[in-house]
């Protein structure tokens, strides 16, 4: 388990946004993932008045390979028109996001002297994945093995040797989590996300580049216009009662689970003082204030979110009760159950404007929407704390504490 607290990490209010969340093989699915998280940070910087200018470094969050994303972060900051800036790229699987922030704030909390400025980008093609070819001169007639990074991982944890809908399967039967359940938390937290598309989703608005106008391959013929997450179901009881599990003896239904996505956001991180001069209210204060990662047992990824939420509100020094808004990363209905249960929140009480499980999951980026939805809630409910959990593959959990003061 790991833990971290920071006190010099501050995120300028509006220094940050999303793309909409586009099911895979939809409207984002010909777009390069980081030459469009480019074409979108470079509006979103505009459109909050943040020169880029002001970045001292570039953190790139990406779990699905690209053509050349092997230059990762440095050719992303030359896209987005910061030639002399550079940094890291990470992977680590759906916890990207959480460890993306994490690694930002520790080079500010490093560097409190240069007052560091870091815009954190995260960003991820579930379409059209890449099919690999490895070598292997050794094997008969020089045969080598192939690879779909996105359907063949999806599916087989090399380790634990099962696929992601096993872990779900797996917390479900040791906890007696029903089939009936995980139904009736979907449609909650459908019915949640109902909330973020009132008044013309107003709460989507306040973070959201949107419209996005998508072209074809030569950038001339407009292909579509993109206002919105866009391949969400609606989803009802009777609907979800008619699917049968995935798996034979299973709970989990196609329902049930969230869905492959295209999509990127992107955080602006900084001192106190330079997020107050580019934040869009000054009125407003965001402070990054710990880290928990954590790792369940072998095949039970589901219970990860719940050890990592303790780490960090033990590195913060918060407790439950002292939280106004809890996000999780629920690729399962399972995860949300078990995570209430364990830490005795009330299904209703968290996920608030919906979840992944609804809007999908387009990886790297999926918890930094949270996170940035997690921050505008609090604004909404007057500020105070806000905890993100989410779970990730290789059974672990990352989690993320933030404050959010109104001056």
């Amino acid at each position: 388990m790991v833990m971290a607290r920071f006190e010099t990490v501050y995120i300028p209010y509006g220094g940050y946004w999303s793309t909409p969340f586009v099911r895979w093989q939809g409207a984002f699915a010909h777009l390069h993932p980081l030459r469009f998280a480019a074409e979108v940070a470079q509006r979103a910087l505009r459109e909050r008045a943040i020169p880029v200018e002001q970045l001292d470094s570039l953190f790139l969050g990406m779990t699905v390979i690209a053509r050349h994303s092997f230059y990762g972060a440095p050719w992303l900051a030359g896209m987005i028109g910061a030639p002399a800036v550079s940094g890291p790229t990470i992977n680590q699987a759906c916890a990207t996001s959480a460890r993306l922030l994490v690694s930002a704030a520790s080079e500010i909390e490093a560097d409190t002297a240069s007052e560091r400025c870091i815009l954190a980008i995260a960003c991820d093609r579930t379409s059209n994945g890449p099919h690999l070819y490895y070598p292997d001169p050794s094997a008969p007639g020089g045969r080598g093995e192939s690879e779909d990074w996105v359907w063949d991982n999806f599916n087989y944890d090399p380790y634990a040797g099962n696929a992601m809908i096993e872990t779900a399967e797996h917390v479900a039967a040791e906890a007696n989590i029903s089939r009936e359940e995980q139904d009736t938390l979907t449609v909650l937290r459908y019915q949640q996300y109902q909330e973020a598309l009132k008044d013309g989703a107003a709460f989507h608005q306040r973070f959201m580049v949107t419209p996005l106008e998508v072209r074809d391959a030569t950038g001339r013929k407009i292909l579509a216009t993109v206002v919105d997450d866009e391949g969400i179901y609606p989803t009802t009881s009777e609907g979800l009662a008619r699917l049968r599990p995935v798996l034979e003896q299973g709970t989990v239904t196609p329902g049930t689970q969230t869905h492959p996505a295209d999509g990127n956001c992107g955080m602006v991180l900084t001192s106190r003082e330079r997020a107050r001069e580019l934040s869009r209210d000054q009125a407003v204060e965001i402070q990054l204030l710990a880290f928990g990662q954590a790792r369940a047992r072998k095949g039970f990824m589901p219970q990860a979110t719940v050890l990592a939420a303790r780490q960090a509100l033990a590195a913060a020094g918060v407790s439950l009760p002292e939280l106004r808004a809890v996000k999780t990363h629920n690729p399962f209905a399972v995860n949300d159950i078990y995570f209430a249960r364990e830490l005795d929140l009330a299904l209703e009480s968290f996920n608030h404007y919906g979840s992944p499980l609804i809007f999908g999951h387009p990886q790297g980026p999926t918890g930094l929407r949270q996170i940035i939805e997690l921050i505008e809630e609090l604004v909404l409910l007057g500020g105070g704390y806000g905890l993100f959990s989410g779970c990730a593959a290789g059974d672990t959990g990352a989690a993320i504490v933030v404050r959010v003061n109104l001056h």
